[in-house]
C-alpha cells in the first residue's frame, strides 16, 4: 500500500492528457510554424489548447502566452515588465510568502537598479494590506501576489490588492500556478494583468505553462530568436506539452467543482483523524480561506526531514515545503514569514491531495502515521535524557 499525499509538488499525468499527447510524440510531429499540412497539424492543437485555457479563463486566445511553465511564467510577467518600464518606473511590491520564482526575480532585479519592497503577511499568511498600501507608489512599475500559497493553501485577497496597485498606476501579476483548477480563476475578476499558470499542476504533462497578459500590455521578451508566441516567448513550441495542457484544462472545466468537493472531504478526514490521533499539532495557514486540497501540519517537537523519510519508508509520499526547495536546509520562509518560531517551522509536513486520492491512501496514512510519531517522540526524549 502508499499514499501519494504531494499533488501540490506534481500531479500524476491523466490517462486522457496522456492519449492526447500521443499523436504529437508520433505521426503528428510537424513544426507548428511550417507552412506544409504537417505543420499546420500541428498549429492547431496549438491554437485549440489556447482556446481552451482562454475559454476556461474567460478571456481572449490572443491573451494566452505558452512557456515551459510556471517559473518562467513567473520571470516573463516581473522581468519583461520591469525592464520594459524602467526607464519609467523602477519599483517592484512583492508578498513575502511568494514562491521562489518570484522571488529570486525580484532579487536579480534589485542587483539591477531595481527597488524592491516586501510586503508582510499575517499569522494566517494573509498579505498586510494596509502595508500593501503604503509601499505602492506612483513609481510602482508592477505588484505580484500569488493567489493560492504553495505550502499552506492560504487564498490571498487578490482583487483588493489589485485594486491597491491599479489606484498608483502600476500593474498586477499573480502567480495562480497553485490556484489553477481547484477554485475559480478568472483574471478580469480578479483584476490581474498578468497570471501565470502551469501545467503539472493539474494532471497535465510537466514542461508547459502559461501566462495570460492582459491586452495592451507590454513587456519585454527574455528570449531572442523566432517569431513564437507573438515574438514574446521565441522558440519552437512544445506541441504534444501543449495539446496536453489543453486537454487536462478541458477535464477541469468538466470535473472541478464535484472533484473539489471529494478532495476537501478527504483532506478533513485526514486532519481529523491525525488530529484525534496525535497530540502536538499545529494547523498553519487560514482554516477557511484555503484550498480544499492542502494541509500543513506542524507536528511539535520534531524534525520535519526526518519525518519525511520514515513516512517515505511507508511509501507516504509528502513534502516539507516548496518542492522547489528540496535539499534546503533553512526552514520554509512561509511559515517563517508567518510569524512561526524556527523549531515549528523546521517541524511542518505539508500534505496535499488530489484527483486520484483515495479513502484507502487517506486511512493508510492514518494507519501509519501516528505510530511513526509517537516512535519519534519517545526516541527524542530518550535521546534528551
Amino acid at each position: 500500500m502508499e499514499a501519494y499525499l504531494d499533488y501540490n509538488s506534481t500531479t500524476p499525468v491523466d490517462p486522457a492528457v496522456f492519449d492526447a499527447m500521443k499523436p504529437f510524440l508520433s505521426e503528428t510531429f510537424g513544426n507548428a510554424s511550417s507552412f506544409h499540412q504537417k505543420g499546420q497539424n500541428a498549429r492547431h492543437a496549438v491554437e485549440s489548447a489556447r482556446e481552451t485555457l482562454a475559454d476556461y479563463l474567460e478571456v481572449e486566445p490572443g491573451d494566452i502566452v505558452f512557456t515551459s511553465g510556471g517559473t518562467e511564467a513567473d520571470n516573463l510577467a516581473i522581468k519583461g515588465t520591469l525592464e520594459w518600464l524602467q526607464d519609467k518606473r523602477k519599483h517592484l511590491v512583492v508578498s513575502a510568502i511568494e514562491h521562489q520564482a518570484v522571488l529570486h526575480p525580484a532579487q536579480y532585479l534589485a542587483t539591477q537598479g531595481i527597488s524592491v519592497s516586501v510586503v508582510p503577511v499575517d499569522s494566517y499568511g494573509i498579505i498586510d494590506l494596509n502595508a500593501l498600501k503604503k509601499e505602492v507608489t506612483d513609481q510602482t512599475a508592477l505588484v505580484s501576489v500569488m493567489h493560492v500559497n504553495n505550502e499552506v493553501g492560504t487564498i490571498q485577497p487578490i482583487q483588493e490588492a489589485a485594486r491597491i496597485a491599479h489606484d498608483k498606476g502600476a500593474f498586477f501579476h499573480t502567480d495562480a500556478v497553485q490556484s489553477l483548477g481547484k477554485i475559480k480563476l478568472h483574471p478580469e475578476e480578479l483584476g490581474a494583468d498578468m497570471v501565470s499558470m502551469s501545467g503539472h499542476k493539474i494532471y497535465g504533462p510537466k514542461g508547459v505553462g502559461a501566462l495570460f497578459i492582459k491586452k495592451g500590455l507590454k513587456i519585454k521578451s527574455m528570449v531572442h530568436g523566432g517569431h513564437q508566441e507573438k515574438n514574446i516567448r521565441p522558440g519552437t513550441e512544445n506541441v504534444a506539452a501543449i495539446a496536453g495542457f489543453g486537454k487536462a484544462v478541458e477535464l477541469l472545466a468538466k470535473n472541478q467543482g464535484a472533484e473539489s468537493k471529494r478532495v476537501a472531504d478527504l483532506r478533513e478526514t485526514l486532519y481529523q483523524g491525525l488530529s484525534r490521533k496525535t497530540p502536538g499539532l499545529r494547523l498553519n495557514g487560514h482554516p477557511e480561506k484555503r484550498v480544499g486540497n492542502t494541509l500543513n501540519l506542524s507536528f511539535e517537537g520534531l524534525d520535519g526531514e526526518t519525518l519525511l523519510m520514515n513516512f517515505d519508508l511507508k511509501n507516504i509520499y509528502v513534502s516539507t515545503g516548496s518542492a522547489c526547495t528540496a535539499g534546503s536546509v533553512e526552514p520554509s520562509h512561509v511559515l517563517i514569514a508567518m510569524g512561526l518560531p524556527e523549531a515549528l517551522a523546521r517541524a511542518a509536513i505539508r500534505f496535499s491531495l488530489g484527483r486520484f486520492t483515495t479513502k484507502e491512501e487517506i486511512d493508510y496514512a492514518l494507519a501509519e502515521i501516528p505510530p511513526i510519531i509517537d516512535r519519534l517522540r519517545k526516541a527524542a526524549t530518550q535521546h534528551a535524557r
